[in-house]
């Protein structure tokens, strides 16, 4: 019985090894990624200058045109990222800090990511190859309930989270495949589709009074002499409870309101997702009233 646990053990530390030695390796490749998205760009970067930066779920990375404010003179880069929610916005905002990126104005697309401050698992997975090697994201993630598992279970968070940093992933970044994430400066343009989701129902969805997230990006804009700009983006002429726009606004007044700015169908590619064309329409109107002089 003994040597049966002997042996029985000796298995566990080969494979614990196993599990460590990956661990290594698909965190070293992650820690010299560029250019396969906007996480990765960020953490390994140094210091930054920018006019302005833009934060916020798919409605910041689909509406808002960096090129038009380039052409205004305004070096700026859209770090939008479709499916992301405050949770991770507020982590990218710290990262950028603690790299001493420059900002001079942030503008947020603070909507219906208003409504939860839970982690999208699926984007909040991209920081997770840096856990250990980061006090920063370690903190962000300290009070999430499988915050154990994925920092002392080595290689666990791989494996959990494989269709985004699995071996797939781990293999396009180590040969240094771009992706298309930071094309356009971050703008990622719609087009119209004939089976576009025209229709939306947001009765039922609340902004949370005090969003801890949001609060955050606001509260690091105010440290770090940041211009904050809150904006509500638009929807299509479908929706049903758009009161809920009234309701952010009652909630949190400086967010500015943006919603009705573009309404027409044709401007959309989803009710909630403007196309190229609607998007130019949003930022020339953003441009004018916010960096016109």
């Amino acid at each position: 019985m003994k040597r049966f646990l002997i042996y029985i053990g000796k298995i566990f530390l080969v494979f614990l090894l196993i599990l460590i030695i990956l661990d290594g390796f698909y965190t070293t490749v992650f820690l010299h990624s560029k250019n396969r998205g906007k996480i990765e760009t960020v953490f390994n970067s140094k210091s930054q200058q920018y006019d302005v930066v833009i934060l916020g779920s798919s409605r910041a990375n689909n509406h808002f045109v960096s090129q038009m404010f380039e052409d205004k003179g305004l070096k700026t880069f859209n770090y939008g990222i479709s499916g992301g929610h405050l949770f991770e916005a507020s982590l990218m905002l710290k990262l950028m800090v603690e790299r001493k990126y420059k900002i001079k104005n942030l503008i947020l697309e603070a909507d219906l990511n208003l409504a939860s401050e839970q982690q999208s698992e699926g984007i909040s997975a991209l920081f997770l190859p840096y856990i250990h090697n980061s006090e920063i994201v370690k903190k962000h993630f300290a009070s999430e309930e499988n915050f154990n598992e994925l920092y002392y279970i080595p290689f666990y968070r791989y494996v959990k989270f494989d269709t985004k940093i699995g071996f797939r992933e781990m293999f396009f970044t180590a040969i240094h495949k771009k992706s298309n994430a930071l094309d356009n400066l971050g703008f990622y343009p719609l087009k119209k589709h004939k089976n576009g989701n025209m229709k939306n129902d947001i009765v039922n969805l609340n902004p949370l009074p005090h969003n801890k997230y949001y609060e955050e990006i606001k509260n690091i804009c105010k440290a770090n002499n940041i211009n904050f700009i809150a904006v509500m983006t638009p929807m299509c002429e479908n929706v049903v409870g758009m009161n809920y726009f009234e309701k952010v606004h009652k909630a949190y007044p400086e967010i500015h309101n943006y919603e009705n700015v573009v309404v027409e169908n044709k401007y959309f590619s989803s009710c909630g997702h403007m196309t190229s064309t609607g998007a130019e329409l949003f930022t020339a109107r953003i441009l004018k009233d916010f960096f016109t002089k």
